[in-house]
């Protein structure tokens, strides 16, 4: 349970890190304040194995997929901060769209699980042979090794 001093921490880090304490961080319950904080401060901001650019366009396919206007102009905005573009942002919200119509078919077409784990395991095989088959042949100027070219 967060103490009063705790939430005082929590709020002084905060404002080191973003020049203020945004409302929605003082609307947080003090229960969860710390280990909000504690999560974001240690895993969200920090450097880990994923770069912060990509931390960032994963969370705006996420706010596009869950509709949140909210997460979509932070992370967008975060990660034209960590030097994406505009296009990888596009790319990102294009990324995101495309795997939920995916999804949306293969729930509603109640597509069998375990044929589909089978052949996409067949499918990665193929691709993995198809590109050790391309590294060993000459490189052309142009040539796309990507399994589906």
């Amino acid at each position: 349970m967060g103490t009063q001093s705790n939430k005082a921490n929590v709020y002084k880090e905060v404002e080191s890190m973003f020049g203020q304490v945004p409302t929605w961080v003082k609307q947080l319950p003090d229960p969860a304040l710390d280990g909000f904080w504690s999560l974001m401060r240690d895993f969200y901001l920090a450097e880990t194995k994923i770069p912060a650019k990509y931390k960032e366009l994963i969370g705006i396919g996420i706010a596009g997929a869950t509709r949140c206007r909210y997460c979509a102009l932070f992370h967008t905005e975060a990660a034209r901060l960590n030097g994406a573009t505009d296009e990888e942002i596009a790319e990102a919200s294009m990324m995101a769209g495309h795997t939920m119509m995916a999804s949306t078919f293969l729930n509603a077409q109640q597509t069998d699980y375990e044929v589909f784990s089978r052949e996409t395991s067949e499918m990665v095989n193929y691709a993995k042979q198809h590109q050790a088959a391309s590294s060993n042949a000459a490189p052309t100027k142009g040539r796309n090794v990507s399994p589906t070219h």
